[in-house]
């Protein structure tokens, strides 16, 4: 219904846009603000109301502290031994039965994990099985660490949809871009992600790539003076012992023209404990220094990887996110924006969102390119930029990363320009010459 109200409204937005803002008066633009105020209100309701029902880590430390003193009791562990990333990576929970004992489940549900688990590995540190609320199946902490039957499912997957094999000109590099390269340094991770787009080089038995790979990848940047950016990955790169990734680190700092270095691991979100003051000490050693990790739901942001967050801060590390795009655990627009608030409220800055990748066993995870466009459309606009991540396909045959972007571009002429806002209003734009 068409009301006076929005009569006058339409004939004041009418007059701001094609004459002269002096020509208001002062009630004229105050007005206008207001019902700006009012519009912009409304249009995060939706959000607000949706919000309450997201779980988020920061929110749930009692319920998860419940199921921590379970877990405990289960694995014969004291508060101290939970502190100590060693007895973590450990006790990495890798048995159905075990796994039965804390999440409940039938021996039906036990008997496919243990089927799948014949294909697939699988563990889960006893950290991260605590975010996980037993009593709700579609849990998003589950979803990622516990296999699924559907991952038996025959799909269109490949072993390796970024073709790394032929991109690999030195042991352990892969090299996608002109200036900066991946040295991948060992198969371990604190959780198995039920989605890896690396699960063909998990195998049976964990394994640090040997140290005579390492120098050869090595000897590789020094003889590429391109290479500016070096991105030291896995597997999760944590679980290199502090001794090796400071000679790592040391090594890459000898190199002239290695400006950055990057760090690629989940243990911020799967084994926080992982952050002890030794190894802040080392990384400390080493600027600059960026961390990329992977947090894909606000339930794994809790106060343990705030606190790891904050000890890598003081030592100097910059925090990036790249989530990944997942059917059933992200792909919503509130969701995801919970998290990048979440993020941001720890430092962690949201970087990426990926499009999941086409890996064999992980089609049920596959979500539309058009999924992923909708959500950047209710980010961008409709929270701060700091909370606005890239969303990135990775192109098939190991061409990279590809920006996907909603259109705000509509035409182009030589004097002006037409774009579409956020809010999805056509307007003319000066185009300079």
């Amino acid at each position: 219904m068409i009301t006076e109200d929005i009569i006058r409204r339409q004939a004041l937005e009418k007059k701001l846009l094609s004459v002269s803002k002096g020509t208001l008066n002062v009630e004229e633009k105050r007005q206008i603000s207001r019902w700006r105020a009012q519009e912009l209100k409304e249009k995060i309701e939706d959000y607000l109301e949706a919000r309450e029902k997201i779980p988020a880590g920061l929110e749930r430390a009692q319920q998860v502290e419940v199921r921590k003193k379970r877990i405990l009791s289960l694995l014969g562990g004291t508060e101290e031994d939970w502190q100590d990333w060693h007895w973590q990576l450990s006790n990495r929970i890798t048995r159905g039965e075990i796994l039965r004992e804390i999440l409940d489940l039938s021996p039906r549900e036990t008997a496919l994990v243990e089927e799948v688990g014949r294909k697939f590995r699988w563990a889960i540190s006893p950290y991260y099985a605590s975010l996980i609320d037993p009593g709700n199946p579609l849990d998003p902490v589950r979803l990622q660490s516990v296999p699924q039957i559907a991952e038996l499912v025959p799909d269109n997957g490949e072993d390796d949809p970024m073709a790394e094999e032929f991109t690999s000109p030195a042991p352990r590099i892969t090299r996608r871009y002109p200036d900066r390269l991946i040295i991948n340094v060992t198969n371990i991770c604190p959780m198995y992600c039920r989605h890896c787009q690396r699960r063909r080089n998990i195998g049976e038995v964990d394994r640090h790539s040997p140290r005579e790979d390492l120098v050869a990848a090595l000897d590789y940047v020094r003889e590429n003076p391109e290479i500016r950016d070096v991105l030291v990955t896995g597997g999760d790169t944590f679980m290199l012992s502090d001794q090796q990734l400071d000679w790592l680190l040391t090594e890459l700092d000898s190199i002239p023209h290695v400006e950055i270095k990057r760090l690629g691991t989940r243990a911020l979100v799967t084994m926080p404990q992982r952050v002890t003051p030794g190894l802040s000490a080392v990384l400390a050693k080493h600027p600059p220094l960026y961390i990329n990790t992977q947090f894909n739901h606000p339930q794994e942001v809790t106060p343990e990887a705030a606190e790891a967050a904050d000890a890598l801060i003081r030592a100097g590390v910059i925090l990036g996110n790249q989530a990944v795009l997942l059917k059933g655990i992200n792909n919503d627009k509130h969701v995801m924006k919970r998290l990048n608030h979440e993020l941001l409220k720890i430092r962690v800055r949201p970087y990426y969102i990926f499009h999941a990748k086409q890996v064999t066993g992980t089609g049920h995870f596959l979500t539309s390119v058009e999924e992923g466009l909708e959500i950047m459309e209710h980010l961008r606009g409709y929270t701060s930029g700091l909370a606005v991540p890239a969303y990135i396909i990775n192109a098939p045959a190991g061409y990279g990363k590809t920006p996907m972007l909603p259109e705000y571009l509509i035409s182009q002429g030589k004097e002006k320009v037409y774009i579409r806002t956020w809010e999805k209003r056509v307007l003319e734009y000066p185009n300079a010459q």
